[in-house]
């Protein structure tokens, strides 16, 4: 196999693992959460953000107009009873699990320039990824089932105990 510097790098696996992890809890009637470590390029309402990260509900009961494309996850839902807008670039996931068994997928952080909210975020969708290896596959382990199911997702440090990260060699 040549390494030439000039070819193009493959697309990141990690949109077509979340679509299909959402596929896998939908189809098995689970509800499947994001965590999703925030910045400037992530619009999700801040009061919901702890520790620099978001967990979010993207069930069909949940969201409405949601898209879950290569470069943005894009949605319509309710914090508290108010709508927003949700726009989650792909590579700031950093998990998808079931929260009623726990079993999904974690992700590497892939850094990114900081990018702002809004109309420039269409910008930063034709601007290639920086290439990163391939995810490394984890398990997710399981809150217990403690959170309820409303219709928008609780504050992390509001519903129980968080879900953590294990990383399996």
């Amino acid at each position: 196999m040549n390494d030439d510097a000039g070819a193009t790098a493959l697309p990141s696996t990690r949109p077509y693992l979340i679509r299909a992890l959402y596929e896998w809890c939908t189809d098995n009637g689970f509800t499947p959460y994001l965590v999703v470590r925030t910045n400037e390029s992530v619009r999700v309402p801040r009061e919901y953000v702890n520790n620099g990260e978001i967990v979010l509900n993207v069930s069909h009961d949940a969201t409405s107009a949601l898209q879950l494309g290569n470069d943005f996850i894009e949605f319509k839902a309710r914090f508290g009873g108010k709508q927003h807008d949700i726009i989650v670039p792909v590579r700031r996931v950093i998990a998808i699990y079931s929260r009623e068994n726990g079993q999904g997928m974690a992700f590497p952080l892939e850094e990114d320039a900081e990018v702002p909210p809004g109309p420039s975020l269409a910008a930063a969708a034709e601007q290639p990824a920086r290439p990163s290896g391939a995810p490394t596959l984890q398990p997710v382990e399981g809150s217990g089932g403690e959170q309820s199911l409303d219709d928008a997702p609780r504050p992390p440090h509001g519903g129980g105990p968080r879900p953590s990260l294990k990383r399996i060699k």
